[in-house]
């Protein structure tokens, strides 16, 4: 019967548009509390993740219940986001990719409840408790890049990733342990020098970081969003890959539709934060707030 409901789990996703599904243990994941207390010791996080190591790894701390995660691949790239153009990333060209896995994996939710008796579940982001990059490799969806990017053999780095924890324990999938080329490109490129050789990545000295960061910034900092021009995250690391060339475009129609490619200075300096909501409140960027894109803005234009 597991296996059944294992082949219902891919079935039911196809249903839904989604191509790569994967399943992981319900933990908890040691090998993974070890890697983050590491960099905790290090300072290398951005304070944006979850705080409690605990619940970034074990999703029974989530879910009492847990039997398994079910993992989801969710493409984004079209050659309709045209990457030579705009000021703001890729991934947030789209509308708010949150509210549209949410969306799916509760469709694929739902429709698991009327086949498995009991079926109880949670749909989170990347903005859930677990570290999803880690889950997809794990789940055998992908692997991990130089840039700690999670590259899929079909979409690149251009995946977002879903997942839903349930009480159903579906047969788990073997990690994807293939090594990207390690070419050095997403080293060499990088203008915040955040990439190293071994797999390493410091998040604070990441221009995508720096952007949506609070506060005053660094002299540093300042003049690298000056220099680069970019108000809202960063593509260089995935624009340089040569795993992403030749992609074909997502077959997940949100993502190809209402597509915008940036933010204009003169636009944003006469909106007061209601007028911004409501312009833009179905971007990933909004969440960020008015004030800190008139300063990426101020900077980004300085010199232009």
């Amino acid at each position: 019967m597991k296996n059944d409901y294992r082949i219902l789990l891919t079935d039911i996703c196809k249903k839904h548009g989604i191509e790569y599904v994967g399943v992981v243990s319900p933990g908890p994941y040691t090998d993974l509390k070890i890697y983050l207390e590491q960099r905790i010791a290090e300072g290398k996080f951005t304070g944006l993740e979850e705080k409690d190591i605990i619940k970034r790894t074990d999703p029974k701390e989530t879910m009492s219940e847990a039997g398994s995660v079910a993992v989801c691949l969710f493409p984004y790239y079209s050659k309709a986001a045209d990457r030579a153009v705009g000021n703001i990333s890729i991934h947030s060209r789209v509308p708010d990719y949150h509210k549209i896995i949410i969306e799916k994996l509760n469709k694929i939710g739902e429709d698991l409840k009327k086949e498995i008796p009991d079926f109880r579940y949670s749909s989170y982001t990347d903005t859930g408790p677990l570290a999803d990059r880690y889950l997809a490799q794990r789940a055998g969806l992908g692997y991990r890049g130089l840039s700690s990017n999670l590259i899929n053999d079909k979409y690149g780095s251009y995946v977002f990733i879903g997942y839903m924890i349930n009480n159903y324990p579906f047969t788990p999938d073997a990690p994807n342990n293939k090594k990207c080329l390690q070419c050095g490109q997403c080293i060499r490129s990088c203008p915040g020098k955040a990439i190293s050789e071994n797999y390493g990545m410091d998040p604070k000295r990441c221009l995508s970081y720096i952007t949506q960061k609070k506060g005053e910034l660094s002299e540093q900092e300042t003049k690298l969003m000056s220099v680069q021009g970019m108000v809202y995250g960063c593509d260089i690391c995935q624009e340089v890959c040569p795993l992403n060339s030749g992609l074909p475009d997502t077959p997940i129609g949100e993502f190809k539709e209402n597509l915008i490619s940036g933010i204009d200075e003169s636009e944003l300096g006469k909106m007061s934060s209601w007028e911004f909501k409501k312009r833009y409140g179905d971007r990933t960027f909004a969440w960020r707030g008015l004030g800190v894109l008139k300063r990426n803005l101020e900077i980004a234009s300085k010199d232009k």
